[in-house]
């Protein structure tokens, strides 16, 4: 199934980026480790590289889309929240063929994951609002 296949990719995408912005380190070398660990194969790996070498490169222009739909500056979003938004922003700029609502979803599930108990509540506030304005056409 696609979005299992994905649901994968995005799970060790948020934690490489989580781990790429704590640390610093490129994003190439983290990429290795993941694949190696997590035993990404086929899709699952395509898409995780895929994320993952593209967000370093899009940062500024992803985070400038997240900046106004935030309720604090992005310096004092948790990281792990921060990389969730990074994730679900790009696929809703860059990944047109996966609908607005599975993003959304996706990004929901991960918060549960990784995120505060209420976290949730504030990557789906975020992400639905920005899907809205990237894709007012799937609202």
């Amino acid at each position: 199934m696609a979005r299992s296949s994905r649901h994968l990719a995005r799970r060790c995408a948020v934690q490489a980026l989580y781990q790429w912005d704590i640390t610093g380190q490129p994003s190439t070398d983290i990429e290795s480790n993941f694949i190696k660990n997590e035993k990404l194969s086929g899709k699952h790996r395509e898409y995780f590289i895929r994320i993952i070498e593209n967000i370093p490169m899009r940062v500024e222009q992803i985070d400038g889309l997240l900046s106004p739909y935030l309720d604090r500056n992005l310096e004092k979003i948790d990281p792990i929240e921060h990389a969730i938004l990074r994730v679900g922003s790009y696929e809703l700029l860059f990944e047109a063929d996966v609908p607005s609502k599975v993003i959304i979803d996706e990004a929901i599930d991960l918060a549960k994951i990784f995120s505060s108990e209420n976290g949730f509540k504030f990557i789906n506030g975020v992400i639905d609002k920005i899907a809205k304005e990237v894709r007012p056409f799937e609202a």
